[in-house]
This record gives structure tokens, C-alpha cells and sequence, in this order.
């Protein structure tokens, strides 16, 4: 597993360069997934333009005006932010303090917030200043759709961000209501259907407001979101961040944190010797302190989920049993000999789910991807999406531990029943933009 660049860089090159050490691979999976989006995007926005779908919008600016306070306000901030921050974690860091704790706590660098925020303030002004007119003059500019991609993203980002981290709170309430600061600005619980219904309705909203048909922009929309979440799962794979599926109790980890195959009994005695991890689910740090309690407790040894599933010979076992040794959670037992921030391996491998989901879902794009030119109903394509999206989720979810509620007379987890819901709504979309054609060609 690699937590961070550094991780990575160390086993492939054999250099440790502390200073990658901030560069959480989940992250970095991201931000790649989001910059994956908005070229899709961009690129099927054009494709609509080109075949008069969509068209652009006149808006009136004002140009040779100088730096607004404003303005400046906002570049000091942003670069004493990025200076006081990421410049203090090169050179003020203590040792025993992970980069992802000292980002998202009140330490930093003052001298280098003040420097880099004035820096970008005096750019502004610089810049302002070189366009500055006499006269300021109004002027009217036609802005086409996937002009406005980069806002799209932003709006996505940030809502995305705070859908996920409302809804992960919901799904594990008692972790949240005994510390609700903490937990809504802890780095970890992220739930990517939170994110997605959020982000929808503020970008929906923008495109409104924009002049953009909301029908066809979810019809955009829909292939860069699936290739989004599917480069997002690797980084979910990669850092080992607990989003794993139930443990396959064909195998177990061996005393060299290595998975092997079980011997007859072999997933039962392994249950028995780490029975207090198995039923309280409880992490603990490098210094014995508990951490957090994960979703995987169990009131009974017998009630640990799992099922047993050998690799066939042309696979990898880590396809079918991982352990993710080093994982970015610090989830597990700590692994012989190993004293890094990131010593943790799982004491029985798990199904992998991560990658499950970036193989199905990159497949789900290419195959939304390739029948997007032949669908000529606007909407057919966003609710083939959200059924497609539902189905995978809802599939997935079945070898995954989450937190159950009832609903209609089943336990299902909260991802369940939203993927429930996404089909539903999938559904009623393709029969009311259906109808709405029909209706639209019997009356033309």
C-alpha cells in the first residue's frame, strides 16, 4: 500500500524523500479523477455544440478596471493559506507528526503565509494594472457551454465534498455526536452518493441559472462521472483508506503479514487470536491509544462477515484476497518489525472492492461512452447512467460491510438503498423524456 508518494517513491526507486510525504495517493487519485471529468466533459459539451444542441450566452463584462480590494483580499488569503500551510510543512513539521495530521491542524508558518499572500496580491495588482483603461469599457462576450467546465468542477468539488462528508456523518451518527468537530474535518468518511446528490443539485442549479440545458448537461455529465469514480476507486485501492469488502476466509495473514492460503480451520483460529480486533473493531496508533472504531465490529466471533473464495490459477490472489499492508487507515495488527506512521496490515485478507469497482466502472464508461452518439432523446443517456450506476453500487455493496437500517422490510446499508433509489429514478427519467418525445412528435 502507498498512504502517500512517499510509500511509492520508496519502494520503486529506493529513495526516501520525506518532503512526498504530504502527497496522500487518495487525493492525488482525485484530484486525477476530477481533471479525467472535466475533459470528458469539455469534450462531450463541444460534441452537443457542434451538433446545435447547445449554444452559447452573451454576458456583459467590465474590462481596464484595476484590482478591486476584493480581489486582493482573496489573493492575500489564498497564498497565505498555501504558504502558512504547505511551506510550513516543509520546514516547521515536527518529526512524529504525519503530514495529513499537521495540514488539517492550526500549526503553519507565518513568515511564509505573509510572503507567499502578498506575493499573489501583488500579481493581481500587477496584472489588473497592465489592462487598466482610462475609461473602464463594458463589452459583451458569448461564453459557450464547456466554457464554463472549470466552474462546473469547482461547484462539483466543493459540494461533492461536503455531500460526502454529511452523508458519512449520518451513516456512523455515533462516531459524529461524540465529536462533531472532529469528525466533520477529519480527513477520513468520505460517501460518494452524498457527494453525488449534493453536487447535482448545486450544479444543476448553476446550469439554470446559466442558461444551460439541465436535461442535457446530465447527459454530459454522465460518462465523466463514471470514469471519475472509477479513477477515484484506484486511489480508494491504493491507499488502503477502508473501503474494502468482507474477508475471504480462504485465506489469512501468515506471522510475515503475507496472505496464504488457510488450512482447514485456519480463518476460524485466526478469528480466536485476534478476536479483540474482530468484535470491537477498534484501530489503535503506533502508541497503543485507541483511534477510531470501523464499521467491521461484530457481537459474536460467528458473525464476523466473510465467505470463502479461492483464486483460480490464471488470477493473482490479491484480486480475490488482500490485505492492505500499510494501509493509510492504520487498520489492522501492526505488521512484524514495522515502526512506520503506516504499520498496519489486516489479520485476514479482504475482497479487494476497490478495484472491483474501478474495472466495472471504467467498462460502464466505455460503454456509455461509445452508444452516447446513438441516443437521440435528450435524458436517455443520464437515466441509462443512473440504472447502470445502481446496479453496480447495489452489487458491490453485497460483499461490503456497512452500517445496516431497516427499509421495507430488509437490512440494507445506506448505499443500498440510494442505489435503490438511483435506479428507481433512472427508470421514471427514461419514461418521462419517452414520452415526452412521443408526445412532442404526435403534435409537431
Amino acid at each position: 500500500m502507498y498512504p502517500n508518494l512517499y510509500y511509492a517513491f520508496k519502494e520503486w526507486f529506493g529513495v526516501e524523500w520525506k518532503a512526498l510525504s504530504f502527497v496522500y495517493t487518495f487525493g492525488l487519485m482525485v484530484a486525477l479523477g476530477f481533471i479525467v471529468s472535466a475533459i470528458v466533459l469539455a469534450a462531450e459539451l463541444k460534441r452537443k455544440e457542434k451538433a446545435g444542441l447547445l449554444f452559447p450566452r452573451e454576458e456583459f463584462i467590465i474590462v481596464g478596471k484595476p484590482a478591486s480590494l476584493i480581489e486582493l483580499l482573496i489573493n492575500f488569503l489564498t497564498g497565505f493559506v498555501f504558504g502558512y500551510k504547505l511551506i510550513g510543512l516543509f520546514l516547521n513539521k515536527p518529526d512524529d507528526v504525519n503530514a495529513q495530521d499537521y495540514i488539517f491542524s492550526a500549526d503553519g508558518n507565518i513568515l511564509a503565509g505573509l510572503a507567499m499572500g502578498l506575493l499573489l496580491a501583488g500579481m493581481k495588482w500587477r496584472e489588473k494594472n497592465k489592462q487598466k483603461l482610462k475609461t473602464p469599457e463594458r463589452r459583451t462576450v458569448r461564453i459557450w457551454p464547456h466554457d464554463r467546465v472549470g466552474d462546473i468542477i469547482i461547484i462539483g468539488l466543493l459540494f461533492g465534498i461536503l455531500g460526502a462528508k454529511l452523508f458519512d456523518n449520518l451513516e456512523n451518527w455515533n462516531t459524529f455526536i461524540k465529536d462533531p468537530v472532529g469528525t466533520f474535518f477529519s480527513t477520513r468518511g468520505l460517501t460518494f452518493y452524498g457527494g453525488l446528490i449534493l453536487a447535482a443539485i448545486a450544479i444543476a442549479r448553476y446550469a439554470i441559472k446559466k442558461g444551460i440545458p439541465p436535461i442535457h448537461l446530465a447527459d454530459a455529465v454522465a460518462p465523466a462521472l463514471m470514469i471519475a469514480y472509477a479513477v477515484g476507486r484506484i486511489g480508494c485501492h491504493v491507499s488502503g483508506d477502508g473501503d474494502w469488502g468482507i474477508y475471504n476466509s480462504a485465506y489469512i495473514t501468515d506471522s510475515t503479514a503475507k496472505v496464504v492460503q488457510a488450512a482447514p480451520g485456519g480463518f476460524e483460529k485466526q478469528l480466536n487470536q485476534y478476536s479483540t480486533y474482530f468484535l470491537s473493531g477498534s484501530v489503535f496508533d503506533k502508541e497503543g491509544k485507541l483511534e477510531f472504531v470501523t464499521d467491521r465490529k461484530s457481537a459474536s466471533l460467528a458473525e464476523v462477515p466473510h465467505a470463502s473464495f479461492k483464486a483460480p490459477s490464471f488470477l493473482p490472489t490479491w484480486m480475490v484476497a488482500y490485505n492492505y499492508p500499510n494501509n493509510v487507515n492504520a487498520d489492522g495488527i501492526q505488521i512484524p518489525g514495522s515502526t512506520g506512521d503506516y504499520n498496519r496490515v489486516l489479520p485476514s485478507p479482504v475482497f479487494p472492492t476497490p478495484f472491483y469497482e474501478t474495472v466495472f466502472c471504467t467498462l460502464l464508461f466505455l460503454f456509455l461512452w461509445s452508444i452516447r452518439k446513438r441516443i437521440k432523446t435528450p435524458g436517455v443517456l443520464a437515466a441509462i447512467y443512473l440504472i447502470v450506476n445502481g446496479f453496480e453500487r447495489f452489487s458491490i455493496e453485497t460483499i461490503r460491510v456497512n452500517a445496516r437500517y431497516p427499509f421495507l422490510g430488509f437490512n440494507l446499508s445506506q448505499a443500498e438503498i440510494i442505489a435503490l433509489a438511483l435506479i428507481l429514478s433512472g427508470v421514471v427519467l427514461w419514461v418521462i423524456v419517452k414520452r415526452l418525445k412521443s408526445t412532442s412528435a404526435s403534435t409537431s
